[in-house]
């Protein structure tokens, strides 16, 4: 199969500096903004919604305002939640497990690892545990005991043309999307790389786990992806200047017919 790729602006966080993106910058103080995004996929009549957002709570608690509510970013595509199916859920951060309940009707697709890290003892640490938010991992015990989870292994295939891939780093469980696509296959790289320059530049995100993991899952999306130009960062705004807008929507750019502008260029560390 052949799939459409969009990517969906949902939140954006302003005030950030480079310190907070780039473990090895010089120019640390520097502003750097971040985008938040879903991922939608389609073929036929097949949805598949990978992450789920956070909401307008979610943003409250953490001081970090969505733009949309998950579920009115969709409605464009003339989607509505019981529409969704299928979700992978890349990892169980805030940022992208946050929205799972606004889906009750979806099978989930998780990394086995990325529960047992959630759920056991490295979240006795509050550098670990910051990122995560409780009930939203509750929601996925929850989903698992309802029969709406399935649980992969490294590598695992979701449907035709749509694989995960743990490469951790990150979080432990961190998953990647491929997809295949009209240009290629594509890679939702989520947050094994948050904007270009992390894995460009091979310069490590500062919330991490695992270090030796996240460098060598910059090397991994290369592997998986048909081009450099179609690996899909998880945060970086220039996804929206790089790939065409979506009807007119400055929030929504369709990925799946290759980017219209050329890839930054960084130094290597």
């Amino acid at each position: 199969m052949i799939w459409e790729a969009y990517a969906i602006r949902y939140a954006e966080r302003s005030g950030r500096v480079r310190a907070d993106s780039f473990v090895m910058d010089d120019d640390h103080s520097a502003p750097h903004d971040m985008d938040y995004f879903m991922w939608l996929l389609r073929s036929g009549d097949r949805t598949i919604l990978v992450d789920a957002g956070y909401d307008e709570a979610e943003g409250a608690r953490r001081g970090r305002p969505i733009l949309v509510d998950p579920r009115a970013a969709l409605a464009p595509f003339a989607i509505a939640p019981p529409d969704v199916d299928t979700l992978i859920c890349t990892h169980l951060h805030y940022d992208h497990a946050g929205g799972l309940h606004l889906f009750p009707d979806a099978q989930v697709h998780l990394q086995a690892a990325e529960m047992a890290f959630a759920t056991g003892p490295c979240m006795c640490h509050d550098h670990l545990r910051m990122p995560f938010t409780a009930d939203h991992v509750c929601e996925a015990v929850k989903r698992l005991y309802a029969g709406r989870l399935t649980f992969h292994d490294g590598d695992g295939q979701v449907a035709d043309g749509v694989t995960v891939h743990r490469v951790g780093g990150h979080s432990k469980g961190l998953q990647v999307v491929r997809v295949r696509t009209h240009a290629g296959w594509l890679v939702l790289a989520s947050d094994a790389s948050h904007f270009y320059e992390n894995y460009l530049a091979g310069k490590p995100f500062p919330i991490v786990a695992d270090t030796a993991e996240m460098l060598a899952g910059f090397d991994r999306l290369r592997t998986l992806a048909g081009a450099a130009t179609l690996i899909v960062p998880g945060h970086d705004p220039l996804v929206r200047g790089l790939f065409p807008e979506w009807q007119g929507s400055r929030d929504v750019v369709r990925l799946d017919r290759g980017p219209i502008g050329e890839l930054p260029t960084y130094a290597r560390c």
